[in-house]
């Protein structure tokens, strides 16, 4: 297998490494970037503990090649809190205890704050959408739900979020707003 030369920036540090084509984005967090807030749960996307924001869209890392991003911006869980101050999501998630043993919550902290991008002030039906795609086996969902209403109430996704969201660098084909989910399509040069 080929390994090719990755430029990546995660939670605004900016790197260059040789990795495998076939290394998902996921184990290149964990093993390669020592990023280990980010989770390896089912490995087909269906859980999603390793949702991250790639050029401030949200995105289950599992199932996404480290080749794919290059030149891209990463956000993870690790990069949202700023000053050593927890973003309000992550905040949400401390003051309504929306975590149990904890092993979702950092790829549904993620999702919460792709949802809050998307939609500042989501009702209840909105947020549980929007966190459909992040399975949780000990909370039920209900004090989930409970942190993101809080976190929308008490400042949204914070700074970091903000300024992830709006500095996406991978180029996008113009086809209209893509989901949060869906990793858009690099533009294609005739």
């Amino acid at each position: 297998m080929s390994d090719h030369k990755v430029q990546i920036t995660v939670n605004g540090v900016p790197g260059t490494d040789e990795v495998e084509a076939r290394l998902l984005l996921v184990h290149y967090l964990r093993d390669v970037r020592g990023l280990t807030g980010t989770h390896v749960g089912c490995d087909t996307s269906n859980c999603g503990a390793c949702t991250v924001m790639v050029d401030g869209l949200t995105v289950k890392s599992c199932s996404v090649l480290a080749v794919a991003v290059d030149g891209s911006e990463v956000l993870t869980v690790e990069g949202l809190a700023a000053d050593g101050e927890l973003s309000p999501v992550q905040e949400g998630f401390r003051q309504c205890h929306g975590l149990q043993c904890g092993y979702c919550t950092p790829g549904m902290v993620m999702a919460a704050t792709g949802l809050l991008l998307d939609e500042p002030a989501p009702d209840e039906a909105a947020i549980r959408e929007g966190i459909e795609g992040n399975l949780c086996r000990c909370t039920g969902y209900d004090m989930i739900v409970d942190s993101v209403r809080w976190a929308a109430e008490h400042g949204g996704v914070g700074a970091a979020a903000e300024r992830h969201a709006h500095g996406g660098s991978l180029p996008v084909a113009d086809t209209g707003p893509a989901p949060h989910g869906s990793l858009p399509q690099p533009a294609v040069t005739p």
